[in-house]
């Protein structure tokens, strides 16, 4: 199975000219930590694969009720406004690429206007100069965004997403922005004292692994804050919405009185037919190292692509003539990495499953194994659940029983069939009132194995 997705990378990038050594010089001591951070990103967006970048900046001429892009063939940036007229790069449009993204915006009712022949803005530049000097080769899609909603922002993300998914290609997604304007007395906004404070919900969503966090931020404390990259996050997350978080924040700094943030949101690099093999093999071997020797798999060294992103699993058993013996997962990731998840969830699974005795020694050459990766729940109704398609998770009202049932299970006919068995599972008695939740999954299998 390959990667259902074909957005690969998504981070967040700091812009403030000063970053950049023709224009800072000096200056740049400060801010070392950012441009060794954007080196960071670079590397892991160029070990994804990507082969286009598709960038939104707070900068971008803005349009009150339309989203814009700068046109192609090329675009051009450089540093003439910040004494650095020397500094120039020119990069290619994926032109294919922005005319799919201009589609599906159409289709969801958002206009997407061209910029005629335009320098790029520095909320462009910078981002792309750092991608350019630490070794990026590819195509652009540079867009801005606009005065519409949050909401609106947000599935402007998921109609980019789908037009990545239409080309078919791997990309990756900058937000271009810096956080609070307003750290000290010297900032170029002034100063706030709770400024801060918008800087740290935002680092801890990320730390967290939470990035949906940040699109509850208060209104009022972003305003303060004077920050410029909340709505380029917001298209960012709707992008990546139903693909696995694995955030890690590279670098916070201020130095200046405006908030650096260098991040990472997904990576899905090495998401190949190898990697199909890589998962259940891993859950074999943590089942029989467990079994043989009691000794828990530790799987550092199989930290690569997928197995290095953290996400929650389901690890199942099953004998070479299909029966189930094992099948035990996790619905929020409980370690740090998918490569640990599964030696836990695996173990459990032969060890722990309260339907089945323990696996035996004996019993080790005749089964196979299968690991489901889950992408984000989001909440749905009856209608809208397949369960050809969609796994669900039902929750009883106070929230403390919740039942899951995955996703393409033979003998699972319709949707109702499939909530019965998932409250079932969760001890909530028919009748009694739900909520409910669907996913889907990345499936793979191990074949079958003759011993």
């Amino acid at each position: 199975m390959t990667n259902p997705s074909s957005l690969v990378f998504s981070g967040i990038a700091p812009h403030p000219p000063i970053m950049v050594p023709e224009v800072g010089r000096e200056s740049i001591a400060g801010v070392m930590h950012s441009i060794d951070a954007m080196a960071e990103l670079t590397k892991r967006l160029i070990d994804s694969g990507s082969e286009t970048v598709v960038l939104i900046s707070p900068h971008a001429p803005l349009e009150a009720d339309s989203f814009v892009a700068y046109e192609g063939p090329e675009v051009y940036g450089d540093f003439s406004n910040f004494n650095a007229p020397q500094t120039r790069f020119a990069v290619r449009v994926d032109e294919e690429l922005l005319s799919a993204i201009k589609r599906a915006a159409a289709d969801k009712d958002y206009d997407v206007s061209i910029l005629p022949e335009h320098d790029l803005d520095h909320g462009t530049a910078v981002p792309l100069y750092f991608l350019l000097q630490n070794g990026w080769q590819g195509r652009v899609v540079t867009l801005g965004y606009s005065f519409l909603s949050n909401d609106d922002h947000l599935r402007f993300g998921s109609c980019i997403k789908s037009a990545v998914d239409q080309v078919g290609r791997r990309v990756a997604f900058i937000a271009s922005g810096d956080l609070s304007h307003r750290l000290k007395p010297q900032a170029p906004a002034g100063y706030n004292p709770d400024a801060h404070v918008f800087d740290e919900e935002v680092v801890e969503a990320l730390r967290a692994n939470s990035p949906q966090r940040i699109v509850g931020i208060d209104h009022n404390l972003r305003r303060l804050a004077g920050e410029c990259g909340y709505r380029s996050m917001l298209v960012a997350i709707g992008a990546i919405s139903d693909l696995p978080w694995s955030c890690e924040v590279l670098n916070y700094e201020a130095p200046f009185g405006v908030g650096y943030l260098v991040a990472q949101l997904t990576n899905l690099p090495g998401r190949s037919e190898n990697v199909e093999i890589d998962l259940p093999v891993l859950a074999r071997r943590a089942v029989e190292t467990f079994v043989r020797s009691g000794d828990i798999l530790d799987p550092h060294g199989e930290t690569q692509g997928l197995l290095g992103e953290r996400a929650p699993c389901f690890v199942s058993l099953k004998t070479l003539s299909g029966e189930l013996r094992g099948c035990i997962g996790t619905i929020e990731p409980a370690k740090d990495t998918l490569a640990e998840e599964i030696v836990a969830n695996a173990i459990s699974a032969a060890n722990n499953d309260p339907r089945f005795e323990p696996v035996s020694e004996d019993e080790l050459t005749n089964l196979r194994y299968s690991v489901d990766v889950l992408f984000p729940s989001e909440p749905t109704s009856m209608e809208e659940l397949d369960p050809c398609i969609f796994g669900v998770i039902v929750e009883d009202e106070s929230g403390s029983r919740r039942g899951l049932l995955l996703p393409d299970i033979p003998g699972i006919q319709d949707a109702k069939q499939q909530v019965e068995i998932a409250a079932r599972k969760a001890g909530i008695a028919h009748g009694e009132p739900i909520r409910l939740w669907r996913f889907k999954v990345e499936r793979f299998r191990e074949q079958d194995l003759q011993g």
